[in-house]
C-alpha cells in the first residue's frame, strides 16, 4: 500500500488554471444537448431584447412626430411583446440550465462519495471526518451558483454584450467608440479581483473545513462525555469561538476583496450617459453631423443595457476564478489513487464453503518497509502460513500490536497483503467480486457501531430484504430479543447517536444479530466481548457460540477464556507466528501461551 495513501494531506495547488478549468468543462460534457438548448434560448433573448431601443428610436423620430398613430400603436406593442418574449425566454433557460447544474453537483457528490468509499481504513484514521464532511457539503454547496447559473450567465451577458454592441454601432459608431474605450480596463480590473478572491477562497474553505472537524468531534456523544467529564466544556467553547473569529475574518476579506475597483467600474459605467450626451452636445456645437434624438435617447438605452451585462460578465469571471478554488479541493479528492479494487475479471463464488488459507502473508501499512517473507523490518505481519477448514475455528491471541486485528481485516479485505496470499475457497481475496467476498466474511468487532435509526433498520442494513420473522429470528438467536421487546417501541426504537440507549453487551448482541442475518460462512470476531464485564460477556459468548456453529470462525482474543475451545490458537508475537497449537497443547509447551494464561488468570483474580 503506497505510503501517501497512508500519510495522506492535501497536494499542492495542483495544475495550472487552464487545465482546471477543462476539468470543469468535461463535467458539463454528458449535458452539452440541454446546454445547446441554452444557448439557443439565450441568444434568442438577448436578440429579442436588443430591438426595443430601435422600436424607441421609430417611436421618438417617426410615430410621434408625425402623428402616425396607427404605427405608434404597433411600435409600442413590439416593444411589449420583445419584454414577453424575452422574459420568457429567461425563464426556460433558468429552468434547464439550473437542472444541469443541479445534475453536475450531484455527479460530484456521488463521485466523491464512491471514491470515498474505495479509500483503505488507513485514509480515515488519518483524516479527520469533518474534513471528509467539509468536501462533500461546504465545498460542493459552495459551488452550486456556480456550476448553476455561470454556464448560462456567461452565453447570457456575452450574448447581449455582443449584440448591444453590433446595435450600437448600427445607432453611431462615434458614440460607440467613446463608450467602449475604458471597456480594457475593466476586463483587467475584474481578472485582479477574481485572482484575489480565489486565494481567498482557498484559506476560507479550509478554515470551514476545520471548523466543521471540530463540530463533528466535540458535539458527538462521545465528545460530549468527555468535554465534560474533564470539565473542558469552557475551553471547547473558547476554541470553537477562536475557529469561528478566523473564520469571519475570511469571510470579510472573500465579500470585500476588489469591491472598491468593481465599484469604480459601477461609478464609471453609470456616468457614461452623461459622457454621450457631452459627446453629443459637443459634436453639434462644433458643427459635426447631427444626432436625432431618437437615436441619442436609443443608443443611451443600449448604453444602459450594456452596463449589465458587462459588469454581469466582469463577476462571473470572478465567480469563475472563486470556484476554481473549490473545484481544486474536490479534485484533490477525486484524485486518491484507489487502494482496493475489483479485479478486471473478478471470481464469483456461488456456493462458498468457508476454507480460509494464509500463504506467506506479509503486511506492512508503508508498502516500503516489507517485500517478503524474509524482511519484517516494520512489518505489521510477516510470514503468516496458516490454514483454517471450513467449519473449524482459530483463535488468534497475542501482546497488543503483535497484529491480530490486522491479520483478521486481511481476510475481509479492508487491507490488502503485501505480499502473499489469503485465500478462501483456494481463491485469492483480491481476485474475488466484491459482492462474493461480502456474502463470504462478516466482521463483529469490538467498536460495534449503529447508525441513528430503529433497531429493525440497523438489522436489516445486513439484509435490506428481510422479514420482520427473520430479523426477530436474528435477535433471538442473539439472545437480544427480549430486551428489544420490552422498549416502548419495540422493534421501532430509536436507538440513537452510535446506539448510546444500549449498553456495551446489548450493541454486541445488536452487531451479532445482524451478523446472523446476513449468515456469512466464515465469521470474524475481532476482540468482541473484550470490553465487557464478566456478567454480560457470557451472554454475549453465548451468542456468539450460535453464531459460530457450523461456520469458520477467526477469534481475535484478547481474554484467553473464550478461546480455550478453539480447533487450533496461533500466538502472534510482533507479527509473526510464534507458536500454534490446542489450549492443551499450548499450555504443556509452557511458551508464550501458557505466560498469557498465567497472566490473564493473575488479572481475573485480582479483579
Amino acid at each position: 500500500m503506497p505510503h501517501d495513501a497512508l500519510d495522506w494531506t492535501p497536494p499542492p495547488a495542483g495544475p495550472e488554471q487552464p487545465a482546471q478549468v477543462r476539468r470543469i468543462l468535461r463535467l458539463f460534457h454528458p449535458y452539452r444537448g440541454r446546454l445547446a438548448m441554452v444557448v439557443l434560448l439565450v441568444a434568442a433573448s438577448s436578440l429579442v431584447a436588443v430591438a426595443s431601443p430601435f422600436l424607441l428610436r421609430e417611436i421618438l423620430d417617426v410615430a410621434i412626430p408625425q402623428g402616425r398613430t396607427g404605427l405608434l400603436s404597433l411600435l409600442a406593442l413590439g416593444m411589449i411583446a420583445t419584454a414577453v418574449v424575452s422574459n420568457v425566454f429567461g425563464v426556460l433557460q433558468t429552468l434547464i440550465s439550473t437542472t444541469v447544474g443541479q445534475r453536475v453537483m450531484h455527479d460530484l457528490r456521488t463521485a466523491v462519495y464512491d471514491r470515498l468509499q474505495g479509500m483503505p481504513l488507513a485514509f480515515f484514521t488519518r483524516t479527520r471526518t469533518g474534513e471528509v464532511q467539509s468536501r462533500i457539503a461546504n465545498d460542493i454547496g459552495g459551488m452550486q451558483a456556480t456550476v448553476t447559473s455561470t454556464a448560462t450567465s456567461l452565453v447570457s451577458n456575452l450574448t447581449s454584450v455582443v449584440a448591444t454592441v453590433v446595435a450600437m454601432v448600427a445607432l453611431d459608431w462615434r458614440l460607440t467608440a467613446v463608450s467602449l474605450l475604458l471597456l480594457p480596463l475593466f476586463v483587467w480590473i475584474g481578472h485582479r479581483v477574481g485572482d484575489e478572491r480565489r486565494k481567498i477562497t482557498s484559506q476560507r474553505q479550509r478554515q470551514m473545513a476545520a471548523m466543521s472537524a471540530m463540530v463533528t468531534e466535540s458535539l458527538s456523544v462521545s465528545g460530549i462525555l468527555l468535554g465534560r467529564t474533564m470539565g473542558r466544556a469552557d475551553s471547547l467553547t473558547k476554541a470553537f469561538a477562536a475557529e469561528s473569529e478566523r473564520l469571519v475574518d475570511l469571510e470579510v476579506r472573500t465579500n470585500m476583496a476588489g469591491r472598491w475597483r468593481m465599484s469604480t467600474i459601477g461609478i464609471v459605467m453609470a456616468a457614461m450617459p452623461a459622457l454621450v450626451y457631452w459627446a453629443a452636445g459637443i459634436a453639434l456645437k462644433t458643427g459635426g453631423p447631427g444626432i436625432s434624438l431618437g437615436t441619442l435617447v436609443a443608443f443611451v438605452s443600449l448604453q444602459q443595457g450594456l452596463f449589465r451585462p458587462t459588469v454581469g460578465l466582469l463577476s462571473t469571471g470572478v465567480q469563475m476564478q472563486t470556484s476554481v478554488a473549490l473545484f481544486s479541493r474536490i479534485f484533490e479528492y477525486l484524485d486518491l489513487p484507489r487502494e482496493i479494487t475489483e479485479p478486471a475479471q473478478p471470481v464469483r463464488l456461488e456456493k462458498i464453503r468457508g476454507d480460509v488459507r494464509f500463504e506467506g502473508v506479509c503486511f506492512s501499512y508503508d508498502a516500503t518497509d516489507v517485500t517478503d517473507a524474509t524482511d519484517s523490518a516494520g512489518a505489521a505481519l510477516s510470514g503468516i502460513d496458516l490454514d483454517v477448514p471450513a467449519g473449524s475455528s482459530l483463535a488468534v491471541v497475542g501482546p497488543t500490536g503483535s497484529g491480530k486485528s490486522t491479520l483478521g481485516y486481511l481476510v475481509a479485505r479492508l487491507y490488502d497483503v503485501t505480499s502473499g496470499r489469503v485465500l478462501i475457497d483456494g481463491v485469492d481475496v483480491r481476485d474475488l467480486d466484491f459482492d462474493t467476498l461480502a456474502r463470504a466474511v462478516g466482521v463483529v468487532s469490538q467498536e460495534t457501531y449503529l447508525f441513528h435509526a430503529s433497531v429493525a433498520d440497523n438489522l436489516r442494513f445486513a439484509k435490506p430484504d428481510a422479514t420482520d420473522e427473520e430479523i426477530r429470528a436474528a435477535a433471538e438467536a442473539a439472545q437480544i430479543h427480549d430486551h428489544i421487546a420490552a422498549l416502548p417501541d419495540g422493534y421501532d426504537t430509536v436507538v440513537g447517536e452510535r446506539g448510546y440507549r444500549f449498553s456495551g453487551g446489548e450493541k454486541q448482541r445488536l452487531a451479532i444479530a445482524r451478523t446472523i442475518l446476513r449468515d456469512p460462512p466464515v465469521l470474524i470476531m475481532d476482540e468482541a466481548t473484550s470490553a465487557l464485564d464478566t456478567r454480560t460477556e457470557h451472554a454475549v459468548q453465548q451468542a456468539i457460540d450460535t453464531l459460530s456453529a457450523g461456520r469458520t470462525t477467526i477469534t481475535i482474543a484478547h481474554r484467553l477464556s473464550t478461546v480455550r475451545h478453539a480447533d487450533q490458537i496461533v500466538v502472534l508475537d510482533r507479527g509473526r507466528v510464534a507458536e500454534r497449537g490446542t489450549h492443551g497443547e499450548l499450555l504443556a509447551d509452557d511458551g508464550h501461551y501458557a505466560a498469557l494464561v498465567r497472566r490473564d488468570a493473575h488479572l481475573t483474580v485480582k479483579v
